[in-house]
């Protein structure tokens, strides 16, 4: 069962928040250990399975990317294991933007330009926001080789701000 038919909604790369953290209070209660207390142990176990298993669909159906690269993976593509990552062939000019952001970022943490790199996080925040859309309008249309291509992008945009994050770290520490 995956996490959609756990929680009883259709698959889809948009879906109300609201409405899937409604569901999961809801199915929550009904498999809390405290309505188990007098249960026997195979009862009480399966209980903390599917709460286990609510809590990870809740976290992964709440973020946009995550739900995405979800998708994904139920359409056999699964970006976050490291065989199929290696195995994604990512365009040469994208490689190449995207490398010539990196080394300007280097230029930036030399001269300790919290701007900029604040600046150049928020054109990569851009870009990601719309290849999440182009992957959401992918899968959407059931076209698995563009949504992987779109996704595929995602993980060097979070590498990028995972830099940013970490060289602003540095500055305040």
């Amino acid at each position: 069962m995956d996490y959609f038919e756990l929680y009883g909604i259709p698959r889809s790369a948009e879906l109300d928040v609201k409405a899937l953290e409604q569901r999961f209070r809801e199915l929550s209660l009904e498999v809390h250990p405290d309505r188990l207390v007098g249960a026997d142990a195979h009862a009480r176990r399966v209980a903390a399975e599917k709460t286990a298993s609510l809590n990870e669909g809740v976290r992964v159906l709440k973020d946009p990317v995550r739900r995405a690269l979800y998708l994904l993976k139920l359409k056999g593509v699964d970006l976050e294991s490291e065989q199929a990552a290696a195995k994604l062939q990512m365009p040469l000019e994208f490689l190449e933007e995207i490398m010539g952001r990196r080394e300007a970022l280097e230029g930036v943490k030399v001269k300790r330009d919290l701007d900029r790199a604040h600046a150049m996080a928020a054109e990569i925040r851009t870009a990601r926001d719309a290849h999440l859309a182009q992957a959401k309008a992918a899968l959407e249309k059931d076209d698995v080789p563009a949504a992987t291509q779109a996704l595929g992008r995602l993980r060097y945009y979070a590498r990028f701000l995972e830099e940013v994050d970490a060289f602003e770290e540095e500055l305040l520490s």
